[in-house]
């Protein structure tokens, strides 16, 4: 599949089968943010992967109650340290590498934003000094969900100034 189909058949998934991802898909996963572009190169960051069920258990609990939270194979939380510029950009671009790798490997995903941050470190022992970025779902998914409704170019585009909008 080339990287256009990959972002095209990306979903978020919020329904997952009851099975365990391979190792080597989750180190493949892993190996792919690694390898996302970073401020200075700095790669100012760390992925903590949880697959235990009574700490998947209690993430529900932190991300709102959000129950599907807890049904995936594994949650990647990425952690940045704030005293470094572009941090969370730049985890965000080496989730997103992520997402886009278990598009390739059959395995869904979903972002999580709403989360207690206080309650996700205390839980993953996070030094209070990090930051928690976002929360990643990864599993088998159980679902096809149909593609959503996204704004056309002439919506999002301009040339030049804010208010140029796309040629005819």
């Amino acid at each position: 599949m080339g990287v256009f189909d990959t972002i095209k058949d990306r979903r978020s998934i919020r329904t997952y089968k009851d099975e365990r991802i391979p190792k080597d898909k989750l180190e493949k996963l892993l190996e792919a943010a690694r390898l996302a572009p970073s401020a200075a190169n700095r790669q100012n960051w760390k992925f903590i992967v949880v697959g235990g069920e009574e700490v998947k258990k209690q993430l529900v609990a932190a991300c709102n109650n959000q129950s599907f939270v807890g049904t995936a194979s594994n949650i990647i939380a990425g952690v940045g340290d704030p005293s470094q510029k572009w941090h969370q950009v730049d985890l965000a671009i080496a989730l997103e590498h992520i997402v886009l790798e278990a598009v390739e490997l059959g395995l869904g995903t979903c972002w999580i934003g709403a989360f207690n941050e206080d309650e996700v470190k205390k839980l993953l022992k996070i030094p209070q000094d990090k930051k928690v970025v976002a929360l990643l779902t990864v599993g088998v998914p159980a679902e096809s969900p149909a593609a959503r409704q996204r704004k056309s170019l002439e919506e999002i585009i301009a040339y030049d100034e804010y208010l140029n909008i796309l040629p005819s």
